[in-house]
């Protein structure tokens, strides 16, 4: 049975209400409704697998597109199956049934899936000529970004035998590399010092989180640990490097992709203009995370930091947040910005849609989970009266928010958001929240906070821009060289680091391996994205400070969802992402927190 609501002294409801989608494990609707999407799927593809009347005529292209977007929306290729049993494996990650359970829907959804990919892969190969007559096509409207990005990719796709080939090579030529690499560096342990004082061994996760310890003893123990297992693994990690990037080389060049990082932008819908502005916009501004860190640097009582040192929490945050406070604190911030914010988070409360608090064997950390339109919002919390488990909430709702808003909107082909923007709503409310926190804080918990805060938007923004330099270098390198040592890997590292991090971090000696353990540039160019989607809520922060009004454009940004690209989405707000001047008023807002916290610390006599 799906677990019971769980409940605190406060009496609130902290599990999910599963019911929503079947009454517990042995519900009889659930093959019922299995059978039901097996049915569905293969009625589609039965219908129009041998049929290619729809690829020349407009009408019948809506016909079709019409059906395939209501199997999408209510079906898909697992149903209310398959996400019941995936929210079931993140409630009980150990039990042996639900995972079985789980992979036999797995397997059907995996089938279906191939059986149906020929539908999007022809209409994506329509001639140009016809493509033209199909976007301008009244009863097309509404399906238009839908093909438009169709239509876009399919620039880059091979024929359906060599799709399969490149689909077949992928796991040797790039996936078991990665696996290798970070399969071997999970299973080091290293004997560690502890808090208490004692030396025991501890596997390679916890000693990474271990450096970020308040004890200067502990932390600098985990670094000696780490880079050890970090110098140990040098030369694999440059032969999975070198692999990996000798395939993508191959790919972008059978696809046609002119640059390494094209297929980024186009996989996530988003001009290459665009992405190149805010890699610069940033980048010209590297000097408010250099401040930044001389900031830090004087807190602690040190002329440098040392690398592993630039994300030690300065200052304490000791005050305590239960959930329920929590909740009415963020419904308040809700209300404020618009009812309808607060009227989902509302709705997510009563119907059982949070599971708040920590269990044994749950899934860690945080998320907020939608699969298909036709079904529920989850969010799973792991509260356990922090602050940081305050904005985690903020976070989650926001996501949670901008997934109602756009079913609110939407069909089924234009439910989700593009990995570009998929950051925006979360933080946005996060952030809100944060300044009422602040709001009634003392000095010594003020600085604490806006310390974190400042070092979250460097991280997220400057260090996510220096690691995009850095892979931009590394692709180019290897695509003028043909192989790179890990040293010569080493020293461009660093040199990114250092462009972000100014003369107040050391460095330090086994540095220059830490892009071994970045598992984003194994990704490829993915990382832009945090910093994207944090100055867009940013500069929307600001907007709605200067005018409340602004909020309702907003709410049309988050209703969205992929109608359109980002660019054609903003410039309907009358704001354009492409320009300089976007970007700079969310790293203004960073700016001015900056300021802010550089003078209050003067105030106490802290520098």
């Amino acid at each position: 049975m799906s677990r019971r609501s769980e409940s605190n002294k406060s009496g609130i409801r902290g599990g999910w209400n599963l019911g929503l989608l079947f009454q517990g494990d042995s519900d009889p609707d659930i093959e019922k409704r299995l059978k039901e999407v097996e049915k569905k799927s293969y009625e589609f593809i039965n219908t129009w697998k041998g049929r290619r009347d729809y690829l020349t005529k407009p009408s019948v292209l809506k016909k079709a597109l019409d059906e395939y977007e209501a199997w999408k929306g209510r079906y898909g290729t697992d149903g209310d199956a398959g996400y019941y049993f995936w929210l079931r494996t993140q409630q009980d990650q150990n039990d042996p049934e639900l995972k079985a359970r789980a992979n036999k829907i797995d397997e059907l959804s995996r089938k279906i899936e191939n059986d149906i990919q020929f539908f999007t892969m022809r209409i994506a190969r329509i001639p140009l000529k016809k493509q033209k007559e199909m976007l301008t096509h009244e009863g097309l409207k509404k399906y238009r970004h839908f093909l438009e990005r169709l239509f876009l990719e399919a620039r880059h796709l091979l024929s359906e035998p060599e799709e399969m080939i490149m689909n077949l090579k992928s796991p040797t030529s790039y996936a078991n590399w990665i696996k290798m690499t970070s399969g071997f560096l999970a299973r080091e342990e290293r004997k560690i010092k502890l808090q208490d004082g004692s030396r025991a061994k501890r596997p390679f996760s916890e000693i990474a989180s271990l450096m970020n310890n308040r004890k200067k003893a502990v932390r600098d123990s985990a670094a000696g640990a780490f880079n050890e297992i970090m110098a140990q693994y040098a030369d694999i990690a440059e032969a999975e490097i070198n692999s990996v990037l000798a395939n993508k080389k191959v790919d972008d060049e059978l696809r046609r992709f002119t640059r390494p990082d094209l297929s980024r932008h186009v996989g996530d819908d988003i001009d290459t203009e665009i992405v190149d502005t805010l890699i610069q916009s940033v980048s010209d501004r590297f000097g408010i995370a250099r401040d930044y860190y001389r900031l830090k640097a004087r807190l602690m009582r040190v002329r440098k930091l040392r690398y592993h040192d630039r994300n030690v929490e300065y200052g304490s945050v000791s005050s305590s947040y239960p959930y329920a406070s929590a909740a009415k604190m963020i419904l308040k911030v809700f209300r404020r910005l618009d009812n309808a914010f607060a009227e989902i988070f509302e709705r997510f409360a009563q119907n059982g849609q949070i599971d708040i608090y920590p269990g044994r064997g749950r899934s860690g950390g945080a998320f907020c989970a939608h699969h298909l339109m036709s079904q529920p919002t989850y969010i799973l919390l792991n509260h356990t009266d922090r602050l940081y488990d305050v904005l985690t909430l903020a976070h989650e709702l926001g996501h949670g928010i901008n997934n109602e808003l756009i079913r609110e909107r939407q069909h089924a082909l234009n439910f989700g958001t593009p990995t570009s923007t998929a950051e925006v709503a979360s933080t946005f409310m996060e952030d809100f929240v944060l300044e009422e926190i602040l709001k009634k804080a003392d000095d010594e918990l003020r600085l604490s906070v806006m310390m974190m805060k400042l070092n979250d938007d460097v991280s997220t923004i400057f260090r996510q821009v220096a690691c995009y330099r850095f892979e931009q270098e590394l692709h180019q390198a290897f695509r003028q060289k043909g192989y790179l040592s890990n040293e010569e890997i080493g020293r461009m590292f660093q040199k990114h680091m250092s462009d972000y991090m100014g003369d107040a971090v050391e460095q330090s000696r086994g540095s220059e391996n830490w892009w071994i353990y970045w598992s984003h540039i194994r990704y490829f160019f993915y990382v832009y994205s945090y910093a994207g989607g944090l100055l867009i809520s940013k500069a929307m922060q600001s907007s709605v400070k200067n005018d409340p009004a602004f909020i309702a454009k907003v709410k049309e940004f988050l209703s969205a969802g992929l109608s359109d690209s980002p660019r054609n989405i903003f410039n309907k707000l009358g704001i354009d992402i492409a320009e300089k001047s976007f970007w700079d008023r969310g790293l203004d807002e960073v700016e001015a927190l900056l300021k802010e916290t550089a003078a209050l610390a003067k105030k106490m006599g802290k520098i």
